[in-house]
């Protein structure tokens, strides 16, 4: 137990594992107070101390100096005492050296227990401090073995995994390749298994390839400020300049596409669309879902929604293949998106103008005057207050309340005529008939839709 070449182990595992040399001493010291008391009780007083010069850990049990002896293991008396120490007087308390080999071997086993568990309680505090300040990095490493389809990648120091949840699709890796990831989590000592958890999913590690490889964003002069992915499919990134003489978006996709490329095959082929981000939330939403051509945003800051209207032949383009184009988009921007055909759209203002003349006591004029204040159907004035519709030129507030109660009626009538077929509904005005409507449309001058008008937005790079 007391080699003369214990200092050297413990500088090697010190090297090997990343685990302070003062931390080992003091596992070894712990161990053997523990097999000692492991093999003597308790009760005795035992103090182990490294020497570092001489390479050794020494034990020491501690007995008190007293003239009758009550207890062997505790006590010692003053002419045994004095041998030991000539000075020493009744109530001191007397260290004397004891030999590990009197331990036994349960003793040493159980030492030995305590060691390999404190070694693995340091080791798994070395990883953590290494790595707890890099998370969010990009790390390299090498696959150590498939664990269930969970990747085990040795990271130098550590074992990290890549769960399966955080692999691209359809990648494959086999023992000895090398990986890059990102590092997502890093557990504490308590955590059972690899502590490094890495991802190849996260839009982060998107960026942080973009970092490596363009050398304006990693100097601060372009900035990245949103990021959406599908993995192993689409992602969009948006970016911004901080000098106005460099183009961001030629800055992330280099000479002939140099740059870009490198990321596209580092995420197996992944497509990724580059967007100039604007302040501007409608302009920033039409470069997102270019390549397609915006007609219209109508933008509802409540909800933070946006419905977007483009031209019939650009709908599939902007909803992109399964809705993948707007959902990342709605990802990218942090809007809610609804994209309508522009005769969809047309229509469906066309039928909410109309039903508003549905409504009694509604005339053109009137109609105008809600379309121009952002009331488009009857049912939009149904949901509204008295003090919404005072604001109108010519409604006081008993003419609002009657314009919402005749509003809910229409309303209610259309939902029960869809039910069962009633095609007319009394109101104090007297019966409206649900058919037979002229189809009118505001006048020509007449206020649009309140919306912005917005062209196609920047380009995309694949």
């Amino acid at each position: 137990m007391l080699m003369s070449d214990i200092k050297r182990v413990i500088d090697q595992v010190s090297r090997e594992k990343g685990i302070q040399p003062a931390i080992l001493m003091k596992t070894l010291e712990e161990a053997l107070k523990s097999a000692a008391r492991k093999k003597f009780g308790n009760k005795i007083e035992i103090e182990a101390n490294y020497n570092e010069e001489t390479g050794d850990i020494e034990i020491f049990q501690f007995k008190e100096v007293v003239e009758t002896i009550t207890d062997p293991d505790l006590q010692i008396s003053l002419k045994a005492g004095r041998k030991l120490d000539p000075e020493c007087q009744v109530g001191d308390s007397l260290g004397t050296k004891m030999d590990a080999k009197t331990f036994g071997r349960i003793a040493a086993q159980s030492a030995k227990q305590v060691i390999i568990q404190k070694m693995k309680d340091a080791e798994r505090e070395a990883v953590y401090s290494g790595f707890i300040n890099r998370k969010g990095e990009i790390i390299n490493g090498i696959v150590q073995r498939i664990d269930r389809l969970d990747i085990i990648v040795n990271v130098g120091t550590a074992e990290a995994i890549l769960p399966q949840r955080e692999q691209i699709p359809r990648e494959t890796y086999r023992r000895g390749d090398r990986i890059r990831a990102n590092i997502m989590k890093v557990h504490g000592e308590s955590q059972r298994g690899p502590q490094v958890v890495l991802s190849r999913t996260h839009p982060d590690f998107l960026i942080n390839l973009f970092k490596t490889e363009v050398p304006e964003i990693s100097e601060g002069i372009v900035q990245i400020v949103a990021a959406a992915r599908e993995p192993g499919s689409r992602a969009k990134i948006a970016v911004s300049s901080m000098d106005s003489d460099i183009d961001p978006v030629g800055a992330c996709v280099g000479m002939k596409g140099s740059r870009v490329q490198n990321v596209v095959q580092e995420l197996r082929g992944e497509k990724i669309d580059i967007i100039p981000w604007h302040v501007d939330p409608a302009k920033f939403v039409c470069n997102a879902l270019s390549p397609a051509e915006i007609l219209r945003v109508i933008i509802d800051e409540e909800d933070k929604s946006m419905e977007v209207i483009v031209p019939d032949e650009f709908l599939s383009v902007a909803i992109g293949k399964r809705g993948q184009n707007v959902r990342l988009a709605s990802k990218l921007t942090g809007w809610h998106l609804d994209v309508q055909s522009e005769s969809a759209y047309s229509k469906a203002m066309k039928d909410g103008y109309d039903s508003l003349l549905e409504v009694p006591g509604v005339n053109i004029g009137l109609a105008d005057g809600l379309y121009e204040k952002g009331f488009y159907s009857a049912e939009e004035l149904s949901r509204a207050t008295r003090k919404d519709l005072t604001q109108i030129r010519d409604i006081d507030a008993e003419k609002a309340a009657l314009l919402i109660k005749n509003a809910k009626l229409v309303v209610a009538a259309k939902q029960e005529k869809n039910a069962d077929g009633n095609e007319t509904v009394e109101t104090e005005a007297g019966s409206i008939s649900a058919e037979g409507e002229e189809d009118r449309m505001p006048e020509e001058g007449a206020p649009s839709p309140n919306g912005v008008e917005m062209e196609n937005g920047g380009p995309t790079e694949d």
